[in-house]
């Protein structure tokens, strides 16, 4: 891909590290272009990429059960909501075996998972915190929007409607803002000895820079999420693996992390 030019330009120094990444200006149709080589992945590494979609779909279910059968509709809608909230952090195998792909070495499932969280344990939990506490704020909104809800006296379907769109006005606010912070947050802990400050301080930045191709991109994942949806959830085996291979495309078009060093992997020392 052809360099673009560097929306904010700032060098490090030998003993200093930039605050944030620079970004480039990305093309309205960069997001159809990540979805093709998330694809591409998965078609190079597709054991290890089905493995990690089955055990998201397992915890899916699992996910789905639980709220089924302890949670109130609130709760349900919350938790369904949740896949925005955890999907990143749960990516970071997908973002590992296309980093392995894009160097040319070889993936196994072992060699992600080993390589892939270990090294990001600290990072992952800092992340996992804050995503953690905007899910309980939003659970917690998620519950007063619940007051909205008609009551049971009252059959037709339209009393419905305040409902719906409070919830979906409020759910759209907390998943943007998730999104934000975690679209190039974690490939970039991937990839680069970077700190998780640093790491969602470029995210943000790079969103807000690229505001129309990121709408996008977060309307074909919210796509696919509806599609999983619709299909039981079964979709989710493959719909999974492709979109976290093409958050990895995403970031590695996006952000230029060149000055922080780059995270080796074990065949890099052999």
């Amino acid at each position: 891909m052809t360099e673009k030019p560097i929306k904010e330009d700032k060098a490090a120094d030998s003993t200093e590290l930039p605050f944030v990444a620079p970004c480039r200006e990305l093309p309205l149709d960069a997001p159809l272009t990540w979805l093709r080589r998330g694809w591409q992945d998965f078609r190079h590494a597709p054991m290890p990429s089905l493995v990690l979609g089955m055990l998201l779909l397992a915890l899916s279910y699992i996910i789905a059960w639980a709220t089924w059968s302890y949670g109130t509709l609130a709760l349900y809608l919350g938790l369904g909501s949740g896949f925005v909230f955890i999907g990143p952090v749960l990516a970071v195998g997908f973002y590992s075996i296309s980093r392995r792909l894009e160097a040319g070495q070889t993936v196994s499932l072992g060699i992600c998972l080993r390589h892939g969280w270990k090294p990001l344990l600290r990072d992952l939990i800092v992340l996992g915190v804050v995503i953690l506490i905007v899910l309980l704020v939003w659970a917690r909104a998620a519950s007063m929007v619940h007051i909205f809800f008609p009551s049971e006296e009252t059959g037709d379907w339209q009393a419905l409607i305040p409902f719906l769109a409070v919830g979906s006005v409020v759910g759209a606010l907390f998943a943007a803002i998730v999104f934000t912070i975690s679209a190039f947050s974690l490939p970039m802990l991937v990839d680069r000895k970077a700190d998780s400050i640093t790491a969602v301080i470029t995210s943000v930045n790079a969103v807000l820079r690229n505001k129309k191709p990121m709408i996008i991109w977060a309307s074909i994942i919210v796509a696919c999420v509806i599609t999983g949806f619709a299909t039981a959830l079964f979709a989710f085996a493959v719909l999974l693996p492709i979109i976290g291979h093409a958050t990895w495309h995403a970031y590695r078009d996006t952000i230029d992390a060149s000055a922080w060093p780059s995270r080796k992997n074990p065949e890099d020392t052999m």
